[in-house]
């Protein structure tokens, strides 16, 4: 043991600071402060082990040898578990009458059973075709459309431990539906949408207040499918007129400027995606294919790398406009078109088919969904 005493300790690259050889022991009753800096002043050198602060999302992490891995300080501890968290959408199928609904209905996502009711959202306008973001205590629902069919720039926010109805945040800068809507655990990223827009915002989800440009995505698309990582923001499939993709794009969550090219999905999956993820893996489940038809394809991604996706199972049906949320370990894929109330499960570290977990307190379709255990925070 290293019985050595120093006062402080400098510099997070060690050029000025002291070298301990072998064990050592901190026995201070105060605290230890390890280095600390933003995301762009990571180290380009660091070694697996190497801990430090990150500045901008306050959370320590650790450099896992091809990647900087988050370790979180904290849990939710909401009956029993993490909460998922549904709001809004269309109980009628697409193409057949645009009129939304307010309801927000909620999950204990380490459980099996059905939803139960939260609150309503501030207006029924906007509605549908949200996406959803959240911390570890408050869920942000952005972009949507109302019932005369006019795409909104809306968005609300709700506290997540609690119950009760939605309030005001602000709005993004332009109005669309069907934005993918990812974040980490301080900053929301609203991407792409109805036009079809390649709009990029931001929004820091402890304040209120209006969207700011953030950059473009590397074509205009509609309903792409969004999931992050607490520094990456991945977005897939989509549609280009004539035809829908399935491509995937990402972004460093905390800084802004344009998205860069991820890979493709597995195959061409369109719109409507269910999308989530832990820290490491994302996934998409579900995707309209045109012409009535759907697909059941869920794929997965490893977050921190670039490459194509892989199979990871089937849903029960094909279907697409689903609402999706996670845990660390499992993810939801809810509700969807064809208008169902179903709700099922995967675990996300293992491949399989989804299982049945519950229903939603009513069938519906486009709505949006958020959890404060999902892979960004």
């Amino acid at each position: 043991m290293s019985n050595t005493k120093f006062s402080n300790f400098k510099s997070e690259d060690g050029n000025t600071g002291p070298d301990l050889v072998g064990i050592t022991s901190f026995t201070s009753p105060y605290y230890f402060v390890p280095p600390s800096g933003t995301t762009a002043q990571r180290p380009s050198n660091a070694v697996p082990g190497q801990l430090r602060f990150n500045t901008d999302i306050g959370r320590l992490e650790v450099w896992r040898g091809d990647h900087w891995a988050t370790i979180l300080g904290e849990s939710p501890n909401l009956d029993g578990g993490a909460r998922g968290v549904f709001a809004g959408g269309r109980d009628f199928p697409a193409g057949i009458n645009p009129a939304g609904t307010n309801i927000i209905d909620y999950v204990t996502l380490s459980s099996l059973g059905n939803a139960i009711d939260f609150g309503d959202l501030t207006f029924v306008a906007g509605s549908v075709g949200q996406g959803g973001a959240a911390s570890i205590s408050r869920g942000i629902f952005a972009s949507g459309y109302d019932s005369g069919g006019n795409d909104r720039n809306d968005i609300q926010y709700v506290t997540i431990s609690s119950t009760g109805n939605a309030f005001d945040f602000g709005d993004l800068t332009t109005t669309r539906r069907g934005a993918s809507v990812t974040s980490n655990s301080t900053r929301g990223v609203a991407a792409a949408g109805s036009g079809p827009s390649n709009v990029i915002d931001y929004f820091t989800i402890a304040s209120t207040g209006n969207a700011q440009d953030f950059g473009d995505t590397i074509v205009s698309t509609d309903f792409r499918g969004g999931c992050s990582s607490s520094t990456r923001s991945v977005f897939a499939g989509g549609y280009v007129a004539p035809a829908f993709v399935n491509s995937i794009d990402y972004i460093t969550t905390s800084t802004t400027g344009n998205a860069q090219d991820f890979a493709d999905l597995t195959a061409v999956r369109g719109t409507g995606l269910g999308t989530f993820a832990n820290s490491t893996r994302g996934i998409f489940g579900g995707g309209n294919l045109g012409g009535g038809a759907t697909s059941n394809v869920i794929d997965f991604i490893t977050i921190a790398t670039l490459g194509n996706a892989s199979d990871f199972g089937d849903l029960s049906a094909g279907k697409y406009n689903i609402a999706s949320c996670s845990s660390s370990t499992r993810g939801l894929f809810a509700g969807g078109n064809p208008t169902t109330n179903t709700i099922e499960y995967i675990t996300i570290l293992t491949t399989g088919n989804a299982q049945d977990f519950g229903d939603l307190t009513n069938s519906r379709n486009a709505s949006g969904a958020l959890s404060n255990a999902h892979g960004g925070l």
